[in-house]
């Protein structure tokens, strides 16, 4: 080890020890964006100006309101943002809690008017101050309190404070679950292998970093092109083989297909040195490999989801690069290729914040699941933090766990390099939209890629937002079939057919078509009720060829013989 690196020590160390406080959050960042944003606006005496007349006129509209709040139920001088429910209940209607709810909705304002348009504020700056005070006025407001949220207190009366000390027991249990690393309550009503994970298959390969399950098929003829699925390794693979009703890995193998899916081991400490070209070697190189060795004259189509998605992408235009035709085509789930506009995930990533996160897994040798879920609640507090203090510790209500909740609290954990190498090579540099991706000895142009894409957005979507996603129609030439389906990164994609309420808009862009702007495409894509599998079923069948015998499982000759029952031993790794 260079001096130099053996001088980072004791950084590092301090860095460590002051992550426990901040949970993992550089104060450096803050410290930046907060004066950046100061110094801008102590420059602007208009902006300032603007503010206090903002402040004034609030300060009115609240004084006009109180005199009718007191007397019946008023109508509101300000309504609350699209999806913030906080203040839906009829007793927000009424005095005093109008006033309450109006004046934080007035303050919420007013802060963002003061914290966004600064002239000279750097954007990652801005988002940055925008998104703390959010988060700090959040936890002022009214609906998170006993005695200011109407709805919590006429439960309280109609319990006779039964509701109260249901909430109490609540906290009390999830603190000790917590504090005894147990899962979350009701989770332990689903187990991997009984009631979720169940598609019958067989691991038949397995290294140090995944395990390969070929799926059994259904009926004797089977579509000859096989599928394989490369989920990502931020969460484990079973989000696409939940309950048999949710699975989408049931789904395409009732439809008739031969499919595969990875799954990732769960890295420990020792792990931390694997790296981004591990996992695309080790991991979807491996699996097509071990697939194409018993199916030489059959090509695969694959699917990637969220990471899994991205790496996949690399992978299918190294091989378009290096003359491999081995793929039928790529399906892409929630993944981004293009981090220019990855939306809120981008407050949490520039130089400083990364070389903090860097000394916090330096440590341990991985990110834990624990830091992920910290950030991506953040990012939606309002749904994952707030409301289910209001639900199930102020109204004593628990929420019933579904699978997709139960797979949400089954974390994993993200090794040291490749989670520095994929935040600096995707989210910082945006190295594989600009050409600096480097497979091999050179780098990968996503344009190699000839084979279709099926490129699926979901319209409510913190990980990866849908025009982030849609990005891929400018890097590639292949023809790409865009699908945006409603709902969010998971239950956009967890979308089984028959599930009321859910629709889709898809459009597919030939070679020869002109490129259409991601508002034009939303206005000229036809909408569509109902499941986007159904659509991507037809869309596979079509590439699919003619259906023939079943294959068997692995193939016995070639020496690739089941290891083990599916789910394998992998995925239950805590």
């Amino acid at each position: 080890m260079t001096k130099a690196k053996q001088a980072e020590k004791p950084d590092r160390w301090s860095n460590v020890q002051m992550s426990t406080i901040t949970r993992g959050n550089s104060t450096a960042t803050l410290r930046a964006a907060f004066s950046d944003w100061l110094a801008h606006l102590s420059q602007n005496p208009a902006a300032q100006a603007a503010l206090m007349l903002s402040a004034l006129k609030a300060t009115q509209q609240l004084a006009q309101l109180i005199p009718h709040a007191a007397t019946s139920t008023c109508n509101p001088c300000i309504a609350p943002l699209l999806n913030d429910r906080r203040f839906s209940h009829p007793g927000w209607q009424s005095w005093p809690f109008s006033v309450w709810s109006q004046s934080f909705l007035l303050t919420q304002q007013w802060w963002h008017e003061a914290t966004t348009g600064v002239r000279g504020v750097a954007q990652h700056h801005e988002d940055v101050v925008s998104f703390t005070l959010r988060q700090l006025l959040d936890l002022a407001s009214p609906a998170n309190f006993a005695g200011s949220n109407p709805e919590v207190l006429e439960k309280l009366f109609q319990t006779g404070g039964a509701s109260l000390m249901q909430g109490l027991l609540n906290y009390t249990e999830d603190t000790q679950r917590s504090q005894a690393k147990l899962a979350p309550a009701g989770v332990d009503a689903f187990e991997v292998g009984k009631n979720i994970a169940v598609t019958p298959g067989k691991v038949i390969y397995r290294n140090d970093l995944i395990e390969l399950i070929q799926y059994e098929a259904r009926g004797d003829k089977t579509w000859p092109k096989p599928i394989l699925i490369v989920p990502s390794w931020i969460m484990k693979y079973y989000i696409l083989d939940l309950s048999p009703a949710n699975s989408l890995i049931n789904y395409l193998v009732n439809a008739g297909h031969t499919v595969f899916s990875i799954s990732w081991n769960n890295p420990e400490s020792e792990g931390r040195n694997l790296g981004m070209d591990d996992y695309l070697q080790l991991g979807i190189m491996e699996a097509i490999n071990t697939i194409a060795n018993f199916n030489p004259n059959k090509k695969i189509h694959t699917v990637g989801y969220c990471l899994g998605g991205t790496l996949l992408t690399i992978s299918a235009a190294a091989m378009g690069r290096d003359g491999d035709d081995r793929l039928a085509s790529v399906s892409l789930l929630a993944a981004q290729t293009d981090f220019t506009e990855p939306g809120e995930l981008s407050m949490f990533i520039d130089e400083s914040q990364i070389a903090y996160l860097e000394d916090f897994m330096w440590d341990k040798g991985y990110l834990s699941s624990n830091q992920m879920v910290g950030a991506f609640q953040l990012m939606r507090s309002t749904d994952l933090i707030w409301s289910r203090i209001l639900n199930e510790y102020l109204l004593g209500e628990r929420a019933v766990v579904t699978d997709l909740m139960a797979w949400s609290a089954d974390g994993t954990r993200l090794p040291y390099r490749m989670h520095s190498q994929y935040l600096r090579r995707m989210f910082l540099n945006n190295d594989l939209a600009s050409g600096r991706y480097v497979v091999g000895d050179q780098p990968v142009l996503l344009s190699d890629i000839s084979v279709p894409i099926y490129c699926v957005g979901t319209a409510i979507d913190h990980v990866a937002p849908w025009r982030s996603v849609y990005k891929l129609n400018l890097l590639t030439d292949a023809e790409v079939t865009f699908v945006l389906a409603s709902e969010g990164h998971h239950d956009g994609i967890v979308n089984p057919p028959g599930v009321a309420g859910r629709s889709y808009q898809v459009l597919t862009k030939h070679h020869a078509d002109p490129y259409l702007s991601a508002d034009h495409w939303l206005q000229a894509a036809p909408l569509h009720e109902g499941s986007w599998w159904t659509n991507w079923a037809d869309w596979l069948q079509v590439r699919s060829g003619k259906k023939g015998s079943a294959p068997l499982m692995g193939e016995p000759v070639l020496g690739v013989t089941p290891l083990c029952d599916a789910p394998g031993m992998y995925v239950l790794k805590k």
